[in-house]
């Protein structure tokens, strides 16, 4: 089963991905129930939010509930892809294709996986046309964002009545009733600068709260956003940063010095600091406890890596780390088991 979530302008009557434009539009809803994903013709135009949100969440009830306290990894995921710069719909249907056959697919399954398609031009040198349509598009993935927190609240509540019902009827702890579903978000690109701008408007909208994980696991893959990002640390300064720290339990950045397209970018740029999926977290300035980068680098040279930008979903030994990652494997494990690679000498990054 695929799932997309899209902002991009649909023409009056039509009811086919085909047919997007490059300019912001309504919210739609599409499901598509046997693929490929990267075919329009297989994608089906749903009603409304709600037909989407009962949908999925039918689907996700079915997940297996945890056992015991020990298999928190093996928990499924509904996971949220948020695409980036110079994406047509093609492009990022084939990358969601992609992701859900290398995580989403066979015995071994994450859970589900669903697109969130916004308007990029898909040009290069439509870079800030982009960066501009992805400040835009914000306050839709926001809106999205904000319904999953209200139903993740609501799933809260109800689990823990459930709960307090069974102890009071002597029936002990059980599972069966709390919530199946882990949520995660894998975010390329630009699509983590939307995706910063959405959470600090969800922060906003639910009044900042502290240390609530509205996401469970969050992947900033290749992140065209600064890196300093996360530089208040610990301390509640009502930041972008401060607001995606705040409502996820981890979040994982990875990233290279060879990435040439985040150094276009910079270069576009012309101001504020450097990439953070170019050159990591600035490690000068405090960094959040939940916070972490991985340097790809080496990798990319092991495996002769071509299309650095985009490298990480198709190398094997990053597809092994961005599994251990949403699967919630401590950090300490992941480098100690040589899971994540050792950063590379100064002298070898580009």
């Amino acid at each position: 089963m695929y799932w997309m979530i899209s902002d991009r302008s649909l023409p009056a009557g039509s009811t086919s991905p085909a047919n997007f434009g490059t300019q912001r539009g309504a919210l739609t809803y599409w499901t598509n129930e046997k693929g490929p994903a990267d075919v329009a013709a297989s994608w089906k135009l749903l009603s409304g939010g709600d037909e989407f949100k009962n949908a999925l969440a039918k689907v996700a009830s079915q997940f297996p509930p945890l056992g015991a306290d020990d298999n928190n990894e093996s928990q499924k995921h509904v996971t949220l892809f948020v695409h980036g710069y110079k994406n047509t719909w093609q492009d990022e249907a084939t990358r969601y294709k992609q992701i859900c056959d290398t995580f989403f697919t066979g015995p071994n399954s994450l859970g589900e996986c669903v697109l969130y398609d916004w308007p990029s031009d898909g040009e290069v040198f439509d870079y800030l046309p982009d960066r501009a349509h992805a400040r835009d598009c914000a306050n839709d993935l926001a809106t999205v964002l904000s319904d999953l927190y209200d139903w993740l609240v609501d799933r809260q509540q109800e689990t823990q009545v459930a709960a307090q019902k069974a102890r009071d009827q002597g029936m002990g702890q059980t599972n069966q009733t709390g919530c199946r579903a882990k949520t995660s978000i894998i975010a390329h690109s630009m699509g983590n600068y939307l995706l910063q701008c959405a959470m600090a408007a969800v922060w906003t909208r639910k009044n900042q709260p502290l240390l609530v994980s509205l996401i469970n696991q969050l992947l900033m893959v290749a992140a065209d956003v600064d890196n300093d990002l996360f530089g208040s640390g610990e301390t509640v300064d009502k930041s972008d940063g401060d607001a995606i720290a705040n409502l996820t339990y981890r979040v994982t950045a990875l990233y290279s010095g060879m990435d040439p397209v985040l150094g276009l970018s910079a270069g576009l740029k012309h101001f504020g600091k450097r990439r953070l999926g170019r050159s990591g977290l600035d490690h000068d300035l405090p960094v959040p406890d939940n916070v972490w980068d991985v340097d790809c680098s080496a990798f990319f040279q092991k495996n002769k890596a071509s299309g650095i930008h985009s490298a990480y979903f198709g190398d094997p030994d990053c597809q092994k780390l961005m599994r251990a990652v949403l699967q919630g494997v401590d950090r300490t494990v992941i480098v100690n088991g040589g899971i994540a690679p050792k950063p590379l000498a100064k002298a070898q990054q580009v």
